[in-house]
């Protein structure tokens, strides 16, 4: 879904990372700063019950994304410390998000199911990448699945901010469970992946 718009995002930020480099402002630095926005904002606005402002705030960011990435480009600094520290630090941004529902609907929200399912979602969201980074460094491969990361984030932001602007809670509630069912799939496929990898490796 969002993976699909990576062509124009990219041509759209190249002009901002161009200006943002011809400041001195380097690519590590927009990493961070954008996770610090992302975990902050999640870990405040949506305990505090001001879904709407967090979700609007966190999918700016969630949008600019990739802007770390052009602006590597760019600037010739693209290699694996930059594709760490991204991914390392997604792990944070993603984890605040559903922490911060957690908190909520443990609180202010008061709905147990609610909270019990964005914690499944937080949960199964770190197993997801989890098994393509231990599959990759065991030299097989373990990407792909019906639950990508950037589609996790659309429906979730997308869901939560429907709520904080009126809808029922019950939207969060689907969006939630249907996302932490689409993880556990996400995660099976990916498993299942390396294992036909394994056992071929095996057989030759």
């Amino acid at each position: 879904m969002l993976n699909g718009l990576r062509g124009a995002m990219t041509r759209f930020f190249t002009p901002i990372a161009r200006a943002l480099l011809r400041l001195g402002v380097s690519p590590d630095a927009v990493t961070i700063g954008g996770t610090l926005v992302v975990v902050v904002t999640a870990l405040w606005a949506f305990p505090t019950g001001h879904l709407l402002v967090g979700a609007l705030v966190i999918g700016v960011f969630v949008l600019t994304d990739s802007l770390d990435g052009v602006m590597a480009r760019q600037s010739g600094r693209s290699g694996p410390w930059g594709a760490f520290l991204d991914s390392t630090l997604d792990r944070f941004g993603d984890g605040a998000i559903f922490a911060g529902l957690v908190l909520w609907f443990t609180a202010g929200g008061d709905d147990r199911l609610t909270a019990v399912l964005a914690l499944a979602c937080l949960v199964l969201g770190s197993i997801v990448p989890y098994a393509r980074a231990r599959a990759e460094g065991l030299g097989m491969t373990a990407s792909g699945g019906i639950a990508e990361r950037a589609d996790r984030l659309l429906l979730v932001l997308v869901a939560t901010a429907a709520v904080g602007f009126g809808a029922p809670d019950v939207v969060l509630t689907v969006v939630l469970a249907l996302l932490a069912i689409a993880s556990a799939v996400t995660v099976v496929q990916r498993m299942s992946k390396v294992y036909r990898q394994a056992a071929t490796q095996v057989s030759e």
